[in-house]
């Protein structure tokens, strides 16, 4: 084998375990989090309180999940636009309940 062959090799190595250490890292943090969920569980919290830090704990698990696992760390911006649009329909259909609704009842139109 010459050198140059056995430097890519060497490259190539170095290039896998570097990557292999970022998922071992988000892995952990996976785990970190998951941990966290599960005490907040435990806390005597108010209801909204609870569901909000529960909230915000699952976003940024799934946003490590998101840009990690499914590599959109990587991406170009259109898919930042895609996503972002994604998430203001994702957000309009979650108000539109909030909206049409008052006290139970549906608004008169």
């Amino acid at each position: 084998m010459s050198d140059h062959a056995a430097d890519l090799t060497s490259d190539h190595a170095v290039d896998i375990d570097k990557h292999v250490r970022v998922y071992i890292t988000v892995f952990v943090a996976l785990m970190v989090l998951t941990i966290v969920t599960v005490a907040i569980s435990y806390l005597d919290l108010s209801t909204p309180i609870a569901v909000t830090v529960a909230l915000l704990v699952a976003s940024v698990k799934g946003s490590l999940v998101a840009c990690y696992f499914m590599h959109l760390i990587s991406e170009k911006k259109l898919i930042y636009a895609v996503l972002a649009l994604t998430a203001a329909f994702f957000v309009a259909l979650l108000a539109l309940p909030v909206i049409t609704h008052s006290n139970g009842y549906w608004i008169p139109e």
